[in-house]
């Protein structure tokens, strides 16, 4: 792929009262020594100065397109936000995660010489570890994770897949990624896995506070994708039974 206009990249990123955490994904954006991207923010209608942060930003970044307006979460702020981008390609940044420096410039070095997958599956920081993609690649036992590396922060998404499985699901609103990310492979999406790692992945986030919620997301995402009932509601037993400590907390 030579032609820029195919392989430009829209970062997008979902906010609700981010303030205190927005600033050093900001700080990791103005950093990219690949200043050639579109950065399109959702926000939930914040009332606690993201709004004020994000409009400072406009005049440091040169591409930025925020929408402000009340939604129903992340997987709806995601949806506009990527409704709203113009990239063939997207990634999805989290107000608390971080790019590093290179990544615009890995991400679309991978783009050069795999611009025909669907997904680019790049590594990143998930607090002292290397995300990396499960083996054995066990569907019924990893879920997305069987596929890529994770959903925010390193996969680049096509963005007409949404026109082929639709957009993130308001039904499961911890696990519409899996849901979106499964339904496309399971349609003949193309995965390529990278070495690069490209940013940071904050492990604060709702699947984090709401550990139960997450399990039980899961168990329903993979029985929606046609894995055995009984053994997935075994597995949700086990995850639930080894994390009694975190969910009771």
């Amino acid at each position: 792929m030579t032609d820029q206009a195919a392989t430009s990249i829209s970062i997008v990123t979902a906010t609700y009262n981010a303030a205190a955490v927005l600033p050093r994904l900001i700080e990791s954006l103005l950093a990219q020594t690949d200043q050639d991207f579109e950065w399109v923010v959702a926000d939930g209608g914040s009332t606690d100065g993201t709004l004020e942060i994000l409009e400072n930003t406009k005049l440091k970044l040169k591409n930025v397109v925020i929408d402000s307006r009340p939604d129903f979460g992340i997987y709806d702020a995601l949806n506009r936000a990527v409704k709203l981008s113009t990239g063939e390609y997207y990634v999805v940044f989290g107000a608390d995660d971080v790019m590093l420096s290179h990544g615009v410039t890995a991400f679309k070095n991978e783009l050069e010489n795999n611009g025909s997958a669907d997904f680019i599956a790049c590594k990143f920081h998930v607090g002292d570890r290397i995300s990396q993609i499960r083996s054995p690649r066990w569907e019924f036992l990893f879920s997305q994770f069987a596929h890529v590396t994770g959903h925010a922060v390193g996969l680049l998404i096509r963005k007409t897949l949404h026109d082929q499985v639709g957009y993130y699901s308001r039904k499961y609103p911890i696990a519409a990624d899996q849901l979106f990310i499964l339904l496309a492979i399971h349609k003949g999406a193309k995965v390529h896995e990278s070495n690069a790692v490209v940013g940071r992945f904050s492990i604060e986030g709702v699947s984090s506070t709401d550990l139960a919620g997450a399990l039980t997301e899961i168990f329903r995402v993979n029985i929606k994708l046609g894995h055995n009932f009984y053994a997935q509601l075994s597995l949700l037993a086990l995850r639930l039974i080894k994390n009694k400590a975190k969910i009771k907390n």
